[in-house]
């Protein structure tokens, strides 16, 4: 490709657009031709820069979620969006994908990732960053439920905290899961209180609502 690579990016964040520049521009071949720290200044961009790709912050001001990912492809359809963002949640990664986003990059992940990605989108495929492609079910896996030791959460989990999530998604009491797993009732919400703790939830509501987020069959 004997022309520079060219990007947008769209972050409200002054430090983190210098970080990104600075990291596409120790790549070959590459370029940043534009900037914008929120929505109506990246629909400008948008409209008169010529760009291959766009570094997109989802929580950046003006920016309607999902939406404006939608609104951007119909706008200029040849640019490739790469989403930069710090939400994991696996319905907004599915649905990024399904407005038109090429990539979905997390902001806690690999700066390597990012050189990954545009190799990837540049190629005319998809990139996931590793902390969510728990988010894209694998199809061979759709006939079937979840086991415990099939979970997959951003958030490394034991063998017996996946088999606790596991029975919390079913709706389980604490007493249920002791006697499921031949365990004190004590113990079944000591270690209900630790996944808590590890996973920053705060009830055991949170911690369904973050199984089913996850696939995890419920009651």
């Amino acid at each position: 490709m004997n022309r520079p690579l060219t990007f947008i990016i769209a972050d409200d964040h002054a430090l983190v657009r210098e970080g990104l520049k600075m990291l596409i521009s120790s790549m070959d071949n590459m370029s940043v031709v534009a900037e914008a720290a929120d929505g109506e200044a990246l629909l400008e961009q948008v409209a008169k820069t010529r760009a291959d790709l766009l570094l997109l912050d989802l929580g950046m001001p003006g920016v309607a979620g999902i939406q404006f990912i939608s609104d951007i492809s119909e706008l200029v359809p040849r640019l490739k969006i790469v989403v930069l963002t710090a939400n994991i949640e696996p319905r907004t990664v599915r649905a990024a994908l399904e407005a038109g986003a090429s990539a979905y990059l997390t902001k806690d992940g690999d700066p390597e990732e990012l050189g990954e990605a545009i190799e990837a989108v540049r190629k005319g495929g998809t990139y996931l960053a590793r902390t969510v492609r728990f988010a894209i079910s694998d199809p061979s896996r759709n006939s079937r439920p979840a086991a415990a030791a099939d979970i997959l959460s951003p958030v490394p989990l034991t063998r017996r905290e996946r088999e606790i999530l596991a029975l919390v998604a079913q709706g389980l009491t604490a007493r249920e899961i002791a006697e499921r797993l031949g365990i004190s009732p004590l113990t079944a919400r000591k270690h209900r209180e630790n996944l808590m703790g590890k996973l920053n939830l705060h009830s055991a509501a949170e911690l369904t609502a973050y199984a089913v987020r996850l696939g995890l069959p419920t009651a």
